[in-house]
């Protein structure tokens, strides 16, 4: 990253910049329409495309989440937690990993649309049992220390309000797992939307976008010293939809597993989905 020269010259100070109660209601403000954007979007895809059927991101787990499951091959017991569980695309197969063992796979999204969808496909699936949704943000719902063995947040982190909110949520999964448990996060950064018509740069809706270093500088920081089992980045690009507007949203997609040194290891061989 360059340096920059610092700047000799001041500039003009705007009222709104320096009544911070106004910066924060702007905050408010663009986080509110971000997750109402979100949610219109969600829902419409929930509505419109089946779990597991072709035609949608939908349509099969995340080949990363499973390959890591493969870890726990053998226990028991197994607690795990989906953070920003949708309607249940990776929440329902572990499900299924889970049958004659204890344990159950707690799934938190914000959406009442996700959650009622995830119990109609637990249902469907037989494994309804083993599901506990959660209607909740990522930011309030309390994860118990060490109360899961694997923990994934798969297109979530970056929908938390701040990088506060980030490096407490971080915080959390790092302490939620104990020595042998695994956490994975898969995550866009440096997000750009633009008007698939005109080429105009749009705001992302996204409440965090972080560069990809800084990402990744996070990650490492709050999982040093553990047994990193993939840490990778991969470009993205898809043709989306905002208030009826075809948008193109660009993502370098980070993701980063890692285990919690201690206790009975089998390593995974997980792939960059």
């Amino acid at each position: 990253m360059q340096a920059h020269k610092q700047e000799t010259v001041s500039r003009p100070v705007s009222a709104a910049d320096a009544d911070p109660d106004a910066a924060a209601e702007r905050e408010q403000a663009r986080i509110a329409l971000i997750r109402e954007q979100e949610k219109k979007y969600h829902d419409d895809c929930y509505r419109n495309h089946g779990l597991f059927e072709p035609g949608s991101w939908l349509h099969r787990p995340v080949r990363t989440v499973m390959e890591l499951l493969a870890a726990f091959d053998g226990r028991e017991e197994l607690r795990v937690l989906d953070l920003g569980c949708g309607v249940g695309r990776n929440s329902i197969p572990i499900a299924e990993k889970l049958a004659g063992r204890e344990g159950a796979v707690v799934c938190v999204d914000l959406l009442e649309s996700a959650i009622a969808r995830l119990a109609e496909y637990g249902r469907m699936y037989g494994v309804e049992a083993r599901l506990r949704p959660v209607l909740s943000s990522i930011e309030s719902f309390a994860i118990e220390p060490g109360g899961y063995d694997f923990i994934i947040a798969v297109s979530a982190l970056e929908h938390l309000r701040s990088e506060t909110a980030l490096a407490s949520k971080l915080g959390d999964m790092v302490r939620g797992v104990p020595a042998g448990g695994i956490v994975c996060i898969i995550a866009g950064t440096g997000n750009t939307e633009t008007d698939a018509r005109s080429g105009e740069l749009l705001e992302p809706m996204f409440e965090l976008n972080l560069p990809t270093p800084d990402m990744l500088a996070r990650l490492d920081g709050h999982f040093a010293g553990w047994d990193v089992l993939m840490r990778s980045v991969k470009p993205l690009a898809f043709d989306i939809e905002r208030s009826g507007r075809p948008v193109k949203l660009a993502t370098d997609c980070v993701t980063f597993a890692a285990r919690k040194p201690g206790g009975v290891q089998r390593r995974p061989t997980p792939r960059a989905d």
